[in-house]
C-alpha cells in the first residue's frame, strides 16, 4: 500500500507535557498530534515520528515531525485542520509532503537551543515556562568565557545521560554563546535575562541542560574555567550530575540540509 509522507514544521510549549516521546499515561506532545491525526483523518493508521526526543517542560520555538498516512491530502489541508483541533499550545507552522528516501532521524540538519536564564530576585510566576531564575549572583562575563570552552570538537561522554551502547561521544559545537535576551519578551518577565544559544548537528541525551549546569557553576564560582576544559579531555569519564532545570530550555530552530 502506498504510503504519504508529510514534514510537519511545528511550536509548542512543553510546560505541561511530558516531552515529546509516547509514555504511557502521560501526556506528551507526540501522543498530542498522533491523538489530533486520529481525529482528523478519522482511523488510526498514521505514524508521527518526531526529529528531536524533547525533555518534560522543555518547549520548541521551530521543531518538526514526519507525518505518513496511506491518503494524499493538501498541504493546506493538514495546516487548517490540525491548527483548529490541537489545544493552543500546539501549533502547526507549515506542512510539506516529501519523498520516501527522507528520513527525519538521519537527515542532514542544524539544531539550535536557547537556554534563558536570570538571577538575583524571584520574578513573576507567569514566566516559569520559559526563563529559569536563579538566587544570588552570576558572574556573566566569566560565563561567557565558560560557554566559548564548547566550541569545537570535542569528547562530551560526561554530558550524556545514560548513553545507549555505542553511542558516539565524540560530537561538533558550532556555536556556543552566551548573550542578552533580546528575542523573548513579556511585562512579566525579569528585568533583564539571559539566553544560552549552541547549535549542533545532535545532541545527546540531556547534553544541553549538563552544559548548562556547569556555566550555571561557573557563574556561581563553584568551578572554575580549568575544572570545564577538564570535563572535555581529561581522564574522568564519569557521568556529570549537576543539570540544569528543563523549563528554561527551547528547541529555538531546525534546519535540514
Amino acid at each position: 500500500m502506498q504510503r504519504h509522507r508529510y514534514l510537519l514544521h511545528l511550536q509548542y510549549l512543553g510546560y505541561r507535557y511530558h516531552g515529546w516521546l509516547r509514555q504511557p499515561d502521560l501526556k506528551t506532545v507526540g501522543s498530542m498530534v498522533e491523538k489530533t491525526a486520529h481525529a482528523v483523518f478519522g482511523h488510526t493508521d498514521v505514524t508521527i515520528v518526531g526529529a528531536s526526543r524533547t525533555d518534560a517542560m522543555v518547549s520548541a520555538h521551530h521543531g518538526a515531525c514526519i507525518l505518513v498516512i496511506p491518503e494524499a491530502v493538501s498541504t493546506d489541508r493538514l495546516l487548517a485542520e490540525f491548527n483548529t483541533n490541537l489545544p493552543n499550545d500546539i501549533r502547526i507552522l507549515r506542512a510539506e509532503e516529501v519523498d520516501g528516501s527522507f528520513n527525519i532521524i538521519t537527515a542532514s540538519r542544524i539544531k539550535e537551543y536557547l537556554y534563558f536564564f536570570s538571577f538575583g530576585e524571584k520574578p513573576h510566576p507567569f514566566s516559569a515556562p520559559l526563563i529559569c531564575t536563579v538566587p544570588g549572583e552570576l558572574d556573566i562575563p566569566l560565563m561567557k568565557e565558560g560557554a566559548a570552552l564548547f566550541t569545537g570538537v570535542h569528547d562530551f561522554r560526561r554530558y550524556c545521560s545514560t548513553p545507549k551502547p555505542g553511542t558516539d561521544f565524540i560530537r561538533k559545537i558550532e556555536t556556543s554563546e552566551i548573550d542578552e535576551n533580546t528575542l523573548f519578551t513579556a511585562n512579566f518577565f525579569p528585568d533583564k535575562s539571559y539566553m544560552y544559544r549552541i547549535t549542533s548537528q545532535g545532541f545527546m541525551r540531556h547534553q544541553v541542560r549538563l552544559i548548562m549546569g556547569q556555566l550555571l557553576r561557573l557563574g556561581r564560582h563553584e568551578t572554575d574555567l580549568e575544572s570545564i576544559r577538564e570535563t572535555l579531555s581529561g581522564p574522568d569519564t564519569a557521568p556529570l550530575r549537576t543539570i540544569a532545570p528543563a523549563s528554561g530550555l527551547m528547541l529555538y530552530d531546525i534546519r535540514f540540509g
